[in-house]
């Protein structure tokens, strides 16, 4: 069984989106207590474009997840798990909210 020890959101955002991606993102970590990472205006990691991460724990994913849904303003939503295998953590432990999008799982290799 694979250990989960928390979870990834990340906001994905073009850049006439900026001001509202890091007002949802600010909500989130105000409303749950969320560590919020900064703005990357473009592509990092595996993500295809801007995104903001946010850390959730086990506890809270079920409740953020919930008011994502309702809130997330039209925005796509890549969550997944942290269970220490990166690769899967990005293809099997994911959810998407909104449109899915291709990652460069390259990046992670």
């Amino acid at each position: 069984m694979t250990t989960i020890t928390g979870y990834h959101a990340h906001v994905y955002y073009d850049a006439p989106q900026k001001a509202d991606a890091q007002r949802l993102c600010e909500a989130l970590r105000d409303r749950f207590g969320l560590p919020m990472g900064r703005l990357h205006d473009g592509a990092v990691g595996p993500h295809p474009r801007g995104s903001c991460q946010l850390t959730v724990s086990p506890e809270q994913f079920s409740d953020v997840m919930q008011w994502l849904i309702a809130n997330r303003r039209g925005f796509t939503i890549f969550a997944h798990a942290l269970s220490g295998d990166e690769i899967k953590d990005h293809t099997d432990h994911v959810i998407w909210l909104g449109p899915s999008e291709q990652l460069d799982l390259s990046k992670l290799a």
